[in-house]
């Protein structure tokens, strides 16, 4: 138990003995501690150029600081603290180490316009210039350009342009020198036949307005029907006046390359390149009668022979009654103009010059003379002497009649009424 106690006595005795020394030793650490820290001030270094200058200070306002250090800025210069820009008013935050720069103006010649900029970037000093940059203007040299000397800028603006193009109207900046190369920035190429308006190699409108036309052109190949002609030919062993289908015709077939051209989808041109004939037409053979045959009727209560009968328009005549202006009595084979003497137009009656006929509504009657017919119509003219005009109706004519040829069967057969 008395060494216990023994022990405990050293202990306390040996912890008073280190407090003792500690509260002696602590003012003195104290007092070396601030007269360090009071004796340390912090270094600042300015960069101008190639000249540099160290102060120790515990100035923290950078425009002090330049002051301080001897150093006049121009109104276009401008500061940097640790690489960021500062103004001379600044404060700075406190450090051991402080680094300020100074980046001197330099003379910017934009399109003949000098200006002083400390900008690093020649778009810095295009912006301090008050001029807005876009994307589509022209500088040379390019905006992201460094500055390190006096340059010169070649600065080209774009202007805001409207181009309609596949049914939508897109807005475009350019500073191209044609509308081709604005619409090749703009990634709107004239592809294969386009066109535009104004063309690809003028310059970009006043007007601000650009049209692109799209073209397109397609071939096809297209089937054509060859019409067949008819060839005639006389067959005796058809009636006359009648005809028969000797040989059908048969239509060609032509294949044609034809190309085709659309303006923004629409069909403008369309034109026949080649045109091959796949299958030639066929002609039609007709035989018409020529085998005269004398048939019987009744018409009128009157019965007669006849070898042929035709459709005719009738009209009537008399000496004074005619498109003439004034009176011919006579026929064109010497007769007189009279009841029973018709006229045909000049072809029929050289071949058929005193053929007998029969006309329902007239009666009998002979071709004596000639006139000038009505186009495109089988024509008959019934003659009248001026008194039967008047009395048997001769102005009641002017429509269709079948007109009957009286057997016997003539040696000269007009085969053909044409």
């Amino acid at each position: 138990m008395q060494c216990l106690t023994n022990v405990q006595l050293l202990i306390a005795s040996s912890y008073n003995y280190r407090m003792r020394i500690l509260r002696w030793l602590a003012p003195l650490l104290l007092f070396f501690l601030f007269a360090c820290q009071a004796g340390t001030s912090p270094t600042v270094t300015i960069l101008d150029g190639k000249n540099s200058y160290t102060l120790i200070t515990n100035e923290r306002e950078a425009g002090k600081l330049i002051v301080q250090a001897g150093i006049v800025l121009g109104s276009a210069d401008r500061l940097f603290f640790n690489g960021y820009a500062v103004s001379v008013s600044q404060q700075l935050a406190p450090a051991k180490t402080t680094t300020l720069q100074i980046r001197r103006a330099m003379t910017i010649t934009i399109n003949g316009r000098a200006i002083q900029s400390a900008a690093l970037t020649v778009g810095e000093a295009m912006s301090e210039a008050g001029l807005q940059l876009y994307a589509a203007d022209q500088l040379d040299p390019p905006a992201d350009t460094p500055i390190a000397n006096a340059m010169t800028v070649t600065y080209t603006p774009s202007r805001e342009f409207i181009v309609s193009v596949d049914g939508r109207q897109v807005r475009i900046r350019s500073a191209a020198r044609t509308v081709g190369g604005a619409l090749a920035e703009a990634g709107i190429p004239l592809l294969g036949l386009d066109s535009s308006q104004p063309s690809e190699n003028e310059a970009l409108p006043q007007d601000g307005q650009i049209r692109i036309v799209r073209i397109s052109e397609s071939v096809v190949l297209a089937q054509k029907s060859i019409p067949f002609n008819s060839e005639f030919q006389s067959s005796a062993n058809v009636e006359l006046d009648r005809q028969e289908i000797l040989q059908p015709g048969q239509p060609g077939l032509a294949v044609s390359r034809v190309r085709i051209r659309y303006q923004d989808g629409v069909e403008v041109a369309r034109q026949t390149e080649s045109e091959t004939v796949v299958r030639p037409p066929k002609d039609r053979v007709v035989g018409y009668g020529t085998k005269p045959v004398v048939k019987t009727a009744t018409v009128d209560g009157v019965q007669i022979q006849y070898w042929r009968a035709v459709q005719m328009f009738a009209t009537a005549y008399s000496p004074c009654n005619s498109a003439a202006d004034r009176c011919y009595p006579s026929t064109a084979s010497g007769k007189s103009v009279q009841k029973g003497v018709v006229a045909f137009i000049y072809r029929w009656y050289i071949n058929m010059r005193g053929q007998a006929l029969y006309i329902p509504g007239y009666g009998f009657a002979s071709v004596e003379d000639t006139g000038g017919g009505i186009p495109g119509k089988a024509w008959i003219d019934l003659g009248y002497t001026d008194a039967q005009y008047g009395s048997e109706g001769g102005g009641q004519w002017g429509k269709w009649v079948t007109v009957y040829f009286l057997a016997p069967v003539p040696t000269n057969i007009m085969y053909v009424l044409e």
